[in-house]
């Protein structure tokens, strides 16, 4: 019997236009009703999710969870504050950005609160605008940032030409840059360089402990590299007709939705519904 279900937001349990299908509300409604938790674990900070948790009935709901930063930090939705936090080191973090600072990238540095976007080019700006806290910043280091008391939880490389993120990676790897890291890709848009050890896999399977879940009655549904720790973690793991092959090959079950036509609650329906 699946207890804890996590899903990916963008993508996955969200439509195109950033919304739950009410296919999904009522699958998800219909879990919880039989004592299913239903957890949003996104690369996103958590109070990016409000609007999300609000579809889903979870807004400060006690008892109910975000994982956010790629399973990072872990909110409890009532609360609204990190139970469980992290940062990458913060030589690593200076280096990483001057790189982008250098080339000119599209950057978001994500702190707890708020997200800093470099060069916000207008393809991210009308991608996410109002969905998050930013804060534009033209500052060639991160002194600033740190001098403020903000700590950077993780860094992103954005562009929509994933060749132009793949030779980036390379680059990096290749200075040494992104060692120890956990580096993923998410959303065809961003190279992600996360802290140490934390990745969505390793928020959801510290998130089963607490809760008292074991792997076996953990599902997790996704579509990118970034889902796929946990995809391959979870007792049962489901790729979205749309994820990319890797996390398709990672998954347990692929399901013939995508995110529009409600994948999620395809998945709900079969591993816990019955339907």
């Amino acid at each position: 019997m699946i207890r804890l279900i996590a899903s990916d937001l963008d993508e996955t349990l969200l439509d195109d236009a950033h919304h739950v299908p009410q296919r999904v509300r009522d699958a998800v409604a219909a879990a919880r009703g039989l004592g299913v938790r239903f957890v949003p674990a996104t690369g996103r900070p958590f109070r990016s999710v409000d609007v999300t948790l609000a579809e889903l009935g979870l807004l400060g709901a006690p008892g109910e969870y975000v994982l956010s930063f790629n399973g990072g930090v872990l909110t409890e939705n009532s609360q609204g504050r990190p139970l469980t936090s992290c940062s990458l080191p913060r030589p690593r973090a200076e280096a990483l950005y001057e790189y982008g600072v250098r080339h000119g990238l599209c950057m978001h540095v994500n702190t707890l609160d708020p997200v800093f976007l470099y060069n916000y080019v207008p393809e991210e700006r009308a991608y996410i605008e109002g969905r998050m806290n930013i804060v534009e910043t033209d500052e060639p280091t991160l002194d600033a940032l740190y001098d403020a008391g903000h700590v950077v939880v993780k860094l992103i490389y954005m562009s929509l030409d994933m060749g132009l993120l793949r030779s980036t990676r390379d680059e990096l790897d290749a200075a040494g840059l992104t060692e120890g890291l956990d580096v993923c890709y998410s959303g065809n848009r961003y190279l992600e360089c996360n802290a140490p050890g934390v990745n969505k896999g390793a928020g959801l399977m510290g998130l089963a402990r607490r809760l008292g879940v074991p792997r076996e009655e953990v599902m997790a549904i996704g579509d990118n590299s970034n889902d796929v720790p946990m995809i391959e973690a979870a007792g049962v793991g489901v790729a979205v007709a749309n994820a990319t092959d890797e996390a398709k090959a990672a998954a347990d079950y692929v399901c013939e939705a995508d995110n529009n036509a409600g994948a999620v609650a395809e998945a709900i329906e079969r591993f816990v519904l019955g339907a």
